[in-house]
């Protein structure tokens, strides 16, 4: 078999077997539950507590343990207990004013899916799923305490929008409102701790600040904690057109600025506990397109400078199954008469590489290309910046198809100059197979002088292949984990890239491409050889029929320049020879 021909199958069934994999890799946590109405009304769920453990308490009572039930930590809230609904640009959340956690966001920005206009729900907490963020203050004086429960917020009212911001903020040379959300508690003994959510216009990352201010006649002690709480429910953005896109990670991850990015499936939250301190580090819970994490902030007394602070990374399992991600500061200590601010940022959205990369090291990172991240990065940028002068994706997909086959001009256009001389000498070689097929010695030895004679190295057709093998791999993974191109249109009928062809249209003229590229190829002389080399269309339209149509749209263009290249060189390789020949007689 020829080598091209050897390293096109091979090439095949690498990819083949690469994406097979995907396909049928199992999920990490158990199937979803089936799906239930959603209620007309977001209410309060009852969510155990779980809290971490805190330091330096001086009695057992004080210490909130990790992995408590729910009737254990908290009691079952009143059918009129009413959440705080707050509603921006880019969020509408709710927030339970029984311990100030966020327990459902609806992205505003984006849709559950393509045929739906319900926005997209990243956390939520009911029958049907709990995926929430919560935050307090534990410790030997804080609210939030496996002893006493949650802590009753009191809050000023309980619907807030953009329209309520008191503050605004410069950004990029505009203003933007700022809307604070306050939630108050007083103890008996006069210590007023204010929680507050600020949300920034156009901005997915919310502050959440606690203010301790201590009017008592002791001193105060106590530490924030952060934490994401998850069941093993599937991943609501996971992708359900075409069989090669179910191989995103639903997981845990976290960082620090000395390891950027590091995941931790939820299966081994119980093998693998994440047990780190650090200064500048993060949590996350990531799935497809979407991301939350806490981010750890700053510590600011009276009169006094915020520092930043070195926080503790944990992960854990709950008594009921629950996966947990979350960090506690270092102890708070606030004398009486004075007051102590200690906040974190928690991000629940899109992965927004630009965004995510400004808010912690290695956060960025949670947009997973794969071991192909170097190529991939670079293709996402090619493409971000034609998207930014022509606002059209899938333009933008062919306009940097066109750059990266320029790049690779003077390297393919070797290999095709090299291809175009074995269809040129491939009568002569079945002369000599006809001649010498007996001997194989003696046609090996004729088949290298031949070889050597017209300057063909018949390896070197197989370098176009082995050099888009990265690149078709590398955007598979763009189109997948840049959420940028979740339902992104074209034109017509192609109106997501990161999904399958509807109507197989793309995969079909893919199909068609390949096959007319095929003729320009030297063909091989042996009849098996030449079956198994017809059918190769056929099987990559099969296989093309599940890919992104993103990918088969990069497919089809790459192959019809490809097509040119190779008509107008074997046409100059045929005219060389004639001239030779011509000269020669």
């Amino acid at each position: 078999m020829q080598q091209w021909a050897r390293f096109a199958i091979l090439g095949a069934m690498f990819v083949t077997a690469y994406l097979l994999i995907l396909a049928w890799q199992k999920d990490y946590g158990h199937a979803a539950p089936a799906p239930q109405q959603q209620a007309a009304v977001v209410t309060a769920h009852d969510v155990s507590a779980d809290l971490p453990n805190a330091q330096n308490a001086t009695a057992a009572s004080d210490l909130p343990q990790a992995n408590v039930t729910a009737s254990q930590t908290t009691e079952t809230p009143s059918v009129s207990q009413q959440l705080i609904s707050v509603q921006t640009d880019l969020y509408h959340l709710w927030i339970n004013p029984k311990g100030g956690d966020i327990v459902r966001i609806e992205l505003l920005s984006h849709d559950e899916s393509k045929d739906s206009d319900k926005p997209f729900v990243m956390l939520e907490s009911d029958a049907k799923r709990t995926y929430v963020a919560q935050s307090g203050l534990i410790g030997l004086n804080g609210p939030d305490s496996s002893r006493s429960g949650r802590p009753m917020y009191d809050v000023e009212k309980t619907t807030y929008t953009l329209a309520d911001a008191k503050s605004v903020a410069a950004k990029d040379g505009k203003t933007h409102q700022v809307l604070t959300v306050p939630l108050v508690f007083k103890t008996p003994e006069g210590v007023e701790v204010i929680k507050s959510f600020t949300f920034t216009q156009g901005d997915y990352p919310i502050t959440v600040k606690h203010q301790v201010v201590n009017r008592s006649q002791q001193n105060w002690q106590g530490q924030m904690f952060g934490q994401l709480k998850r069941d093993n429910s599937d991943d609501p953005g996971k992708s359900s057109q075409g069989i090669f896109t179910l191989g995103t990670y639903l997981g845990g991850a976290w960082g620090t600025p000395d390891a950027h990015y590091n995941k931790l499936k939820f299966s081994n939250f119980n093998d693998e506990k994440l047990n780190v301190e650090a200064k500048g580090g993060w949590v996350a819970m990531v799935q497809h397109y979407f991301v939350s994490a806490w981010i750890p902030g700053n510590l600011k007394l009276t009169q006094a400078d915020g520092q930043p602070y070195v926080a503790k990374l944990e992960s854990r399992q709950s008594a009921d199954h629950m996966n947990i991600m979350g960090f506690t500061s270092p102890v708070i200590n606030v004398p009486a008469g004075t007051s102590m601010e200690v906040d974190a940022q928690l991000y629940s959205g899109p992965k927004i590489q630009s965004e995510l990369k400004d808010l912690a090291a290695g956060l960025n990172q949670t947009v997973d290309y794969g071991w192909l991240w170097p190529i991939a990065k670079l293709l996402f940028l090619g493409l971000q910046f034609f998207h930014n002068i022509i606002g059209n994706w899938g333009w933008s997909i062919i306009l940097l198809t066109i750059l990266v086959k320029l790049i690779l001009w003077p390297l393919s256009s070797k290999s095709y100059r090299s291809m175009a001389k074995m269809r040129v000498i491939a009568p002569e070689m079945q002369r000599m197979k006809e001649e010498f097929g007996e001997d194989r010695m003696r046609f090996s030895q004729e088949m290298m002088a031949l070889y050597k004679r017209e300057q063909v190295n018949p390896l070197s057709g197989c370098l176009p292949l082995l050099l888009q093998m990265p690149i078709f791999l590398a955007l598979y993974w763009v189109l997948m984990e840049s959420v940028e191109l979740r339902h992104a249109p074209w034109l017509g009928w192609i109106q997501d890239l990161s999904a399958m062809d509807p109507w197989f249209i793309l995969p079909l003229i893919m199909g068609v491409t390949m096959f007319v590229q095929q003729m320009l190829n030297p063909q091989p002389t042996d009849p098996m050889q030449a079956k198994v080399f017809r059918i190769m269309p056929i099987m990559f339209t099969v296989f093309m029929l599940f890919f992104p149509a993103g990918l088969v749209l990069y497919w089809i263009v790459n192959n019809s320049i490809t097509i040119l290249q190779q008509w107008f060189i074997n046409k100059g390789v045929e005219k060389d020879r004639l001239n030779k020949v011509e000269s020669s007689s």
